[in-house]
């Protein structure tokens, strides 16, 4: 697998370029809303926003009207009101709730503005593309590689805890299904299950807390839907002072769980390549902007569609993935609380 990242990146790259035609500056003017769903998950600060405002400035003179909601649907509502009051021509949304988004797509469509749905899927209305990744194979991954280790620990009916993802987000129930897929497979047994709102770590910590002191030493693994859960959930384990740590997945590739899985106290994690999904949206929205016409190499529900691939990361390939393809450098990873950890992992 690692060896095809490289490739797949750089396929990635060029569906970009032939989805849009926009290789080279386009004609300046027009106003794009960007309507992100939250906070807390440390990935749409860090890398989508920027990304995408980056992309669009080497595209033209083009306005970005950027809004975060919080995790809050009403106040993503009012965003988007307020961002074609503002002129928005295109809006490239990733709803807090999937559902309640509909009513947005729908003014967005009396307005004549094309909506892109970003890396969530939007339940209904008439949608002009969707970008995201093959969120049935984030949870296949998760789950794969925490069978394949509870298998290597020889633990005989091994018992985990399932931590999902936000109820609201329709992403989340993607993840679970693909886990469930391969653990229905397997002798893992779950133990519990929790669809923790917002995607809350702090709520993620506290469901857990409980769980350790129902299940105890039961507890061999936890599936945690992305960082931010795995992090609520790993504070815990390490509240109630268990040793060693159960395995733990994640997903976002967020620099707090690399370091948490050199240093041995996260299992994996799933890096997705946000920057290619972002630049894509960024593409696509000025593409349509300026009234082009976009392609694509699939349908979703009949959207036009991209679904880019994610890939595992453990302690054994972080080289190769998100260090190799710039996401993380060396320096960001091991700082001195975890130099010698690094060291130890063959990073540097």
């Amino acid at each position: 697998m690692n060896a095809r990242i490289p490739a797949a990146l750089a396929a990635a790259t060029l569906v970009l370029v032939s989805l849009t035609g926009c290789s080279a500056p386009a004609a300046s003017g027009g106003t794009i809303a960007l309507l992100l769903p939250d906070a807390k998950t440390a990935r749409y600060e860090t890398f989508d926003r920027p990304v995408f405002e980056e992309r669009v400035a080497e595209l033209g003179d083009y306005d970005v009207l950027y809004a975060n909601a919080d995790q809050d649907a009403a106040k993503q509502q009012q965003q988007a009101e307020s961002a074609l009051a503002n002129g928005a021509g295109v809006l490239v949304l990733d709803p807090v709730d999937g559902k309640a988004a509909v009513s947005i797509v729908a003014s967005a469509n009396a307005a004549d503005v094309p909506v892109i749905s970003y890396d969530r899927l939007i339940a209904g209305g008439d949608i002009a593309y969707y970008v995201s990744f093959d969120n049935e194979e984030v949870g296949v991954l998760q789950a794969t590689a925490l069978v394949e280790a509870l298998d290597a620990t020889g633990a005989s009916d091994p018992g985990i805890l399932m931590v999902n993802g936000s109820p609201t987000d329709s992403n989340a129930s993607s993840f679970s299904e693909g886990a469930r897929s391969v653990l229905a497979t397997s002798d893992v047994r779950i133990l519990a299950e929790y669809d923790t709102p917002d995607w809350s770590p702090d709520k993620a910590q506290a469901w857990t807390a409980g769980q350790i002191s129902q299940y105890g030493d039961q507890i061999d693994g936890v599936y945690a839907a992305n960082d931010g859960t795995a992090s609520g959930a790993i504070s815990a384990f390490k509240a109630a002072e268990v040793s060693p740590l159960p395995l733990v997945t994640g997903q976002d590739a967020e620099l707090s769980a690399i370091q948490r899985i050199i240093a041995g106290e996260q299992y994996m994690t799933v890096y997705k390549a946000l920057r290619q999904q972002a630049e894509l949206a960024a593409e696509v929205a000025v593409a349509l902007l300026n009234g082009e016409g976009v392609t694509a190499p699939m349908e979703v529900d009949g959207i036009p569609a991209t679904l880019l691939d994610p890939v595992a990361v453990t302690a054994d390939n972080v080289m190769e993935t998100v260090i190799a393809d710039g996401f993380w450098t060396v320096a960001d990873i091991c700082t001195p609380n975890y130099a010698e950890a690094c060291a130890a992992a063959g990073i540097g």
